[in-house]
């Protein structure tokens, strides 16, 4: 009985379903984006305050090319979930 309310339900509005489907797109890819610009501003900080203790002849501390690396991977797939998304919505209005 349950399968054949769901079944009518798309049925009836199919493109619903489809927005539901990129709402499921958009919610990790901006929690990812949220939680990388977090850990970049946290990592930041730290640079920051180790900075001020270190002596004015010491080189400047930057972040490791892995850690940039990786926020970059995570910057580039968070904003293609998003832009997955708007995709998918845009073709849901269209049903």
């Amino acid at each position: 009985m349950s399968l054949h309310l769901i079944w009518s339900t798309f049925n009836a509005h199919p493109g619903k379903l489809i927005n539901l489907f990129a709402l499921l797109f958009a919610c990790p890819g901006s929690w990812l984006l949220h939680a990388t610009r977090r850990r970049e501003l946290r990592a930041l900080a730290n640079l920051a305050s180790q900075s001020e203790q270190r002596a004015v002849d010491q080189p400047m501390l930057m972040l490791d090319p892995a850690t940039l690396r990786i926020n970059r991977f995570f910057y580039r797939f968070g904003f293609a979930c998003l832009a997955l998304a708007l995709l998918v919505s845009w073709v849901s209005t269209h049903f």
